[in-house]
């Protein structure tokens, strides 16, 4: 299948696309203290503090593998309390009753999607080390599950309905990692998490869409700019399962499914050539000595500050890594964002060096 044509068989490709849609809730209350749900400037902060976070193992034992690899980027995390805030975000206080309203909100929303109510709720851990929560985990509880939604492109399984507590808002980036603000964190959220039952970049609109509506006919959510977000989770048969976080429009999630397919289209090609070619990877090699003297503001830049300049030989790889995924976006992009990820500035490679 050529990811350059101007449509895709999703059929045979092999398209699975589910959503997660987080709502936050129009309560009186935030859900585990007594302070209003309403946002501050970040200019009224009235207080500032700073934490470090690292993964814990669970009850089980284990360890988060998606929070070992976050905490291994060692980040400040500065917070922004304000008058309106109190302990119970800055975890310097045990939370207190899970708040009926927001309960009582959440069995509504289940009825409308035709989800089978819980007889118990209980609260407990998503660990989270990426700062949007002082804790380390983000406090969540299952509050139904098994529904389901009719659209226009055929049934669409609701796999399960959680009460949850908001995020802090990322406010700015510093110098050695993230400021947040606490008037977001605690906000009533509820996650309703699709089955992957969607085929196609339509049928994800149309079943978020069928979802959004069921929402704001309840009367007590949120609305405005991040009061809704997306996550959509996108693979076909022969690539990988990937989330992309925090979609804000409807339009924007057809266009996000389509383009997620046309990329793992790309590189399924990509990996099939470099397999042809017997393509290797070399270990990195320091080679900062060699740059000492370098005319690159970038490179001398990174050494003066007491960077490292590390080569990898990419064996088989020439002509590929400034192939064109999507427009603006090559395998060295993709190569590029997994450095970054780990700590690295960027990359240089000679598919596009003079």
């Amino acid at each position: 299948m050529d990811a350059d044509a101007d449509t895709l068989d999703y059929d045979a490709l092999g398209l699975v696309a589910g959503l997660e849609i987080h709502q936050q809730l129009d309560t009186a209350t935030k859900l585990f203290c007594g302070c209003p749900t309403d946002r501050r400037d970040p200019e009224e902060a009235v207080r500032r503090f700073t934490r470090y976070l690292h993964p814990t193992r669970s009850e089980l034992g284990e360890l988060d593998r998606a929070a070992v690899e976050e905490s291994r980027v060692d980040r400040a995390f500065e917070y922004l309390a304000y008058d309106s805030t109190c302990l119970v975000e800055a975890d310097e206080e045990p939370p207190g009753r899970l708040d009926d309203e927001a309960l009582t909100v959440a069995m509504e929303i289940a009825a409308l999607l035709d989800a089978a109510v819980v007889d118990q709720v209980h609260v407990m851990r998503k660990i989270v080390v990426d700062g949007s929560n002082t804790t380390g985990f983000q406090r969540s509880a299952l509050v139904a599950r098994d529904g389901q939604i009719e659209t226009e492109h055929g049934a669409v399984g609701i796999e399960d309905l959680m009460l949850e507590e908001e995020s802090a808002a990322r406010v700015a980036g510093t110098d050695d990692g993230v400021r947040y603000g606490l008037d977001r964190l605690g906000v009533p959220l509820v996650e309703i998490g699709t089955a992957p039952d969607i085929g196609s970049p339509a049928g994800a609109r149309a079943a978020a869409e069928r979802i959004g509506m069921l929402l704001r006919s309840t009367g007590t959510v949120k609305r405005g700019l991040g009061t809704i977000r997306q996550d959509v989770n996108v693979s076909i048969e022969d690539g990988a399962r990937v989330e992309i976080k925090g979609v804000q429009d409807l339009e924007g999630i057809e266009t996000i499914v389509e383009n997620e397919a046309r990329r793992q289209v790309a590189l399924v090609e990509v990996a099939a050539e470099l397999r042809s070619r017997g393509a290797t990877v070399d270990d990195p090699v320091d080679v900062g000595d060699v740059f000492a003297d370098t005319d690159s503001e970038v490179i001398a830049g990174a050494l003066a500050g007491g960077g490292d300049v590390l080569a990898v030989r990419l064996g088989g790889f020439d002509g590929l890594v400034g192939r064109e995924l999507l427009p603006d976006r090559r395998l060295g992009t993709e190569l590029a964002d997994h450095a970054k990820r780990h700590g690295a500035g960027g990359i240089f490679h000679t598919d596009e060096l003079p």
